[in-house]
């Protein structure tokens, strides 16, 4: 079945949304806007060792969410990733659609519109382009876009920095929980970790108050890396309102998932986040997943419970728990 994509329909001159992409009522823009004056935590990874453990475990309790800051990827590099991933963008349709996905089938790699099982049929005001960066073994780079031809040399080149980021990221989370450095990537596969890319791309709407790029959600990873292009988007929850965050250069948003919620038996917070979409500008963002490898079990971390902390959440496999997750079913 074909999709329409929603970049063929901003670019042919539609007036009004269709009624596929206006929300309820209790999701629109226009009738949940972001509190004024509250800024989301920024993070150095330049700070004395002791006071990057505590405020990044501070920020992932209390928000599940910060900006990281002089995380050593350079500048030039976010640039030429963000290049390759608008140059694909930029193709013919007919050369992106050789790219489509079918999640309904299980091929959840490729270009896309419609990623989750949606039961009120809404649908969200973005296409993407999502493949698998690591590990090696698992990559498949035929579905990756031949065009740009330097897109997998940067984005290769990226992953391998990501990689890094991912595992100071998750050596900083483990000491916030006092525990071992490296408790945290044992657990969540070791060097079989698997790093999603997903490239976003929000195109002018013509009625956003009426319109989400994404509904409010959770990320079933571990971790969520993030960077966005200068155009505002992205909404956090933090205490049951939305707070918008705010464009800062060559930042890494960084998303605490559902699996570190999990396995830090509720000391993380897996963030609700929401993407709103613009009227004049082009949005796009550059999210890298860090989930286990779907035969890992994940639950809360033994040295974490006792009587006085049970465990809050159930053990299952991470493939189990992208399942129920995918098709909405209770976890």
């Amino acid at each position: 079945m074909e999709v329409e994509r929603v970049q063929a329909l901003a670019y042919g001159g539609l007036a009004e949304l269709p009624a596929a992409f206006i929300r309820p009522a209790h999701e629109r823009p226009e009738n949940t806007k972001p509190l004024e004056g509250v800024t989301v935590p920024v993070i150095s990874l330049s700070l004395p060792h002791d006071v990057l453990v505590k405020q990044v475990s501070e920020a992932c309790n209390e928000w599940g969410f910060f900006l990281m800051t002089d995380h050593g990827i350079s500048p030039s590099l976010i640039k030429r990733l963000q290049d390759v991933g608008q140059d694909f963008f930029k193709l013919p349709q007919e050369e992106k659609e050789a790219y489509a996905n079918d999640p309904s089938s299980g091929k959840f790699e490729g270009y896309g519109t419609k990623m989750t099982k949606n039961h009120d049929q809404k649908v969200e005001w973005v296409d993407y382009f999502f493949h698998l960066m690591s590990p090696p073994s698992k990559v498949t780079y035929d579905i990756w876009p031949k065009a740009p031809p330097s897109y997998r040399e940067v984005t290769e080149e990226y992953n391998k920095e990501i990689l890094r980021v991912t595992e100071k990221l998750l050596e900083l989370l483990s000491e916030g929980l006092g525990l071992d450095k490296k408790v945290l990537k044992t657990t969540l596969g070791g060097e079989e970790l698997e790093v999603e890319m997903k490239i976003n791309m929000y195109p002018p709407c013509p009625q956003p108050h009426l319109a989400l790029g994404v509904e409010p959600h959770t990320d079933m990873s571990a971790v969520t890396l993030l960077v966005p292009n200068d155009v505002p988007g992205l909404q956090v929850s933090k205490d049951s309102d939305w707070v918008a965050v705010d464009y800062l250069p060559n930042a890494l948003f960084v998303h605490v998932g559902d699996q570190i919620e999990v396995l830090s038996n509720g000391k993380y917070k897996s963030v609700i986040h929401r993407s709103v979409v613009n009227k004049e500008r082009t949005r796009m963002s550059w999210a890298v997943f860090c989930a286990p490898p779907h035969e890992a079990v994940i639950g809360p971390l033994p040295q974490l419970v006792d009587q006085r902390n049970p465990a809050k959440y159930s053990t299952k496999t991470f493939a189990e728990y992208r399942y129920r997750k995918f098709n909405k079913l209770p976890q």
